[in-house]
């Protein structure tokens, strides 16, 4: 069997003296491991980082083999995420939440989203967003998405600010005041385009509550999982006094 497709690398680890088994999150096969022979090379090991884009050709006798793969380097980003702390812990945080995908499943949407946050991840307040709206975009995938096109009371899209944690439909200022303490915020950034950014630290940490009770909830409850490490660093790394609102 054998295929071609472009990926970015998300993890490695290593197997036997000289070789590397490396995992991609591809265009059209999903997250797909694969071994690469002399990986660990002084050639090899700067394409084989986490974050860079390689255009991988895949072979394996049987379907559910390990398989091997060839690699070409297509964008080396990686030496770019390392350089910052929002980089290094961003790129740590995808690869932990794309974990969350069956292996070998494809995602495409998933997989675009990657690829347009891989190039952003310099700044706290942009990777913190963009993470976070790509965590929207993962629970959707996984069948556990939001409601936030309009009000689970009035059925309109006006002022809406909540949701609710019991249906994860959105909830408009008006209807959902006498139950504010019940229902979860909803950041006003995540209602429009994704080139607008949060306001505040305030805000990208309430999106990053409204995202986790879903997670816990949904997916790292049921599985008996915690959230990345890394995940926890870049909210902490946000919500620092020097953390300045991002532009759009």
């Amino acid at each position: 069997m054998q295929w071609t497709d472009e990926g970015i690398i998300i993890g490695t680890r290593r197997h036997g003296e000289t070789s590397l088994i490396v995992e991609l999150m591809t265009r059209d096969h999903g997250r797909h491991l694969g071994l690469v022979r002399g990986g660990r090379s002084r050639r090899q090991r700067p394409i084989l980082q986490p974050g860079n884009t390689v255009t991988a050709t895949w072979r394996a006798r049987l379907h559910e083999h390990l398989g091997h793969y060839t690699v070409e380097p297509t964008v080396q980003r990686a030496a770019t995420l390392m350089d910052t702390t929002a980089g290094l812990y961003g790129i740590q945080a995808l690869a932990g939440m794309l974990r969350l995908l069956p292996e070998r499943d494809p995602h495409p949407r998933v997989y675009e989203g990657l690829a347009v946050i891989v190039d952003l991840m310099d700044d706290p307040m942009v990777a913190g967003a963009l993470i976070v709206r790509f965590e929207l975009r993962l629970l959707d995938e996984l069948g556990f998405g939001l409601d936030l096109e309009r009000c689970a009371a009035t059925g309109t899209n006006d002022n809406l600010g909540f949701v609710s944690p019991k249906t994860g439909r959105a909830v408009s200022l008006s209807a959902g005041e006498s139950y504010r303490d019940r229902l979860l915020p909803l950041p006003r950034f995540l209602l429009e385009p994704a080139s607008v950014m949060p306001g505040s630290t305030t805000e990208l940490t309430e999106a990053f509550q409204l995202t986790s009770y879903f997670l816990d909830r949904h997916v790292f409850g049921p599985r008996g999982l915690k959230p990345p490490d890394a995940r926890a660093r870049l909210l902490a790394l946000i919500e620092r006094p020097t953390a300045a609102p991002a532009k759009a």
